[in-house]
């Protein structure tokens, strides 16, 4: 389904741009990538489900939020031992995103949400979304998107904890199955956590690891799987889905309403 005109920053011509700042929708971006998800999964995982959820929520907002044409591809160097893996070094994503954002900010926007489909990304775009606020107009912030529904997603995981739910696993499988169940070759999916087993480091979309870490991804994963996919279901998927699209709906109104205080020099 084709997004409307009014969810849609670029089907506008700039003069309807100039009239929509006044009303201050919140600018979206969607960032994802292009990498490995196991034997199972399509390379475009992390831009289909972030995408798809951004779509979805601006469709149900219409004309509140305002989605930006995506970024799709992120920081993946610790992918590369995959094949069809596209890396975008850290620099320069974190300076291409800047780029967008100072833009959007330039025009007059003073919401901007940077939406995140990967979580290698996130280091990246928090910075991008600290320097916009710091060197723009605009209040910017940035999510990945299973951060806003961990209620409902704990709710219908069996995975185990920590490390059952971090790439290719019941969580993406899930909502990838409930989106298009046509791509997901699920007689290829595989159990496979092979981190090491440890106090402090670990990995799982649900519950950071207090010790951040992450060595290249063939070291501990040989199908590209961290996580269990053979846990996962066309109505786990639909639910988490549902979730997700509400949380960031509710996020976009707060965002755009987000008291900002005046800023005051104290030297003196």
């Amino acid at each position: 389904m084709a997004l409307k005109k009014s969810c849609s920053y670029q089907h506008y011509t700039w003069p309807e741009i100039r009239e929509i700042v006044p009303r201050q929708p919140v600018v979206v971006l969607p960032i994802g990538s292009v990498e490995d998800h196991g034997r199972h999964l399509p390379l475009d995982v992390d831009n289909f489900l972030i995408g798809s959820i951004c779509e979805e929520a601006a469709r149900r907002m219409d004309g509140e939020m305002l989605l930006l044409p995506p970024v799709p591809y992120g920081f993946e160097e610790h992918h590369l031992d995959f094949p069809g893996t596209i890396d975008i070094q850290m620099e320069h994503l974190l300076h291409f995103v800047l780029d967008i954002t100072r833009s959007v900010a330039h025009h007059g926007f003073r919401r901007i949400l940077l939406a995140d489909g990967h979580g290698s990304n996130m280091p990246i775009l928090d910075l991008a979304a600290r320097r916009t606020v710091l060197e723009t107009e605009a209040l910017c912030a940035a999510f990945i998107w299973p951060s806003l529904a961990r209620e409902a997603i704990e709710r219908v995981r069996q995975s185990e904890r920590p490390g059952g739910m971090a790439h290719a696993c019941e969580l993406e499988t899930s909502v990838y199955l409930y989106l298009d169940e046509s791509r997901v070759q699920m007689d290829k999916a595989q159990k496979e956590i092979g981190m090491s087993p440890s106090r402090f480091i670990w990995m799982d979309l649900m519950s950071a690891s207090p010790v951040l870490m992450m060595d290249h991804w063939s070291r501990f994963s040989k199908s590209g799987v961290v996580g269990d996919p053979t846990l996962a279901s066309k109505e786990k998927g639909r639910e988490i889905f549902e979730a997700v699209v509400t949380g960031l709906m509710d996020l976009v109104k707060e965002f755009k309403n987000y008291p900002r205080g005046s800023r005051e020099d104290l030297h003196a």
